[in-house]
């Protein structure tokens, strides 16, 4: 009888192992869920796909990442909130579209004359890296980026500076003040309204960086662009904080020298795309681009530079040393041009 009991016992032990091993399996894969707002073909939401891939592969499987672009789980407006709250593990967002709330990375955002999405990433990164400001307190900041800088995007060519007076034009952010200061009338309206906008006359034209001529095919709306270099748009990607504090020591490595690398590789790619979207309008649409006399440059360089002191006073009048953000935005962005130049 006990020899019986006994191969029975041994008999159901196998089956017994197996949820417990498949349990053990699930709890070893981490799924976290990835928010973000922009349609799925544009360079914040390839980012984002990049990422994903990375991380799975710099955890060996251990980490999977379920991607949400396009606003399907949380939009442009409710994303920090939508992190904090634990909707989503991590989200995206841009900065510039909740003025105030973030004043050390606005820093990036002022017409400083960036010329490059890499240039203007690693500047945003550093500056985060060494302020570590009170603004992501609530969060743990994954990776930074910036879209490259924005120019005139219109119906009908803007060759001078003159051409833009009274110009109606689709703005998000900064870029409001910017279309102001240089004689144009700022209309604030979703990117994904615009194209009917457009063609019903209620704006002639955007402010935006160039990529999106092929990724929202706004080279059928938009014929001409004007190179002007105006303001980048900054974008962080972050976690939940209780999310990031129940991760491994070694996935929260593998995050952590992600980061850094995600910045460059976005800001690179960003710029790459814009040449190949430039290239993808003229082949397809004829698209025309100018570039301002230098007179006009120097111009719009004068009538924006007044945003910068005014964003001094206006940190400065929280606590924060206004004057010395600025000073080290430009001396990242010395630190990261300066190669490049030498390299061409």
């Amino acid at each position: 009888m006990k020899r019986f009991t006994l191969f029975m016992l041994l008999a159901l032990l196998p089956a017994s192992l197996v949820p417990a091993a498949g349990t053990a399996r699930a709890q070893s894969t981490i799924t976290l869920t990835y928010a973000n707002f922009p349609p799925a073909a544009t360079f914040p939401c390839i980012q984002m796909e990049r990422w994903a891939k990375e991380v799975e592969k710099r955890t060996g499987g251990k980490v999977k990442v379920k991607t949400f672009p396009g606003g399907t789980l949380l939009n442009a407006k409710n994303m920090f909130e939508g992190v904090t709250s634990g909707i989503a593990d991590i989200g995206n967002f841009a900065m510039s579209y909740q003025p105030g709330r973030f004043p050390v990375s606005e820093a990036v955002d002022l017409p400083l004359g960036f010329t490059s999405a890499r240039v203007a990433s690693l500047v945003l990164y550093d500056l985060i890296e060494k302020y570590k400001p009170r603004e992501f307190e609530k969060v743990k900041v994954l990776t930074v980026f910036t879209c490259p800088p924005t120019n005139f995007m219109t119906k009908a060519p803007v060759r001078r500076l003159a051409d833009l007076k009274g110009v109606e034009l689709r703005v998000a952010g900064t870029s409001a003040e910017v279309a102001k200061r240089l004689g144009a009338v700022p209309v604030a309206m979703p990117q994904s309204e615009t194209p009917e906008a457009i063609q019903k006359g209620i704006v002639k034209g955007m402010i935006s960086s160039l990529e999106i001529l092929q990724d929202l095919k706004f080279a059928s709306y938009t014929p001409y662009a004007t190179i002007a270099n105006l303001p980048v748009v900054s974008f962080a990607v972050v976690m939940n904080k209780a999310k990031w504090d129940s991760l491994p020591a070694d996935v929260k490595n593998a995050l952590d020298t992600l980061s850094r690398d995600q910045a460059a590789w976005t800001g690179e790619y960003a710029d790459r795309h814009v040449q190949e979207s430039l290239a993808w309008a003229k082949k397809g649409y004829q698209h025309q681009v100018f570039t301002l006399p230098a007179a006009d440059q120097k111009q719009i360089n004068a009538l924006l530079s007044p945003m910068v002191d005014d964003y001094v006073k206006k940190v400065s009048a929280q606590g924060l040393n206004g004057k010395q953000i600025v000073t080290d935005v430009q001396a990242f962005r010395k630190k990261y041009e300066t190669p490049a130049k030498k390299k061409r």
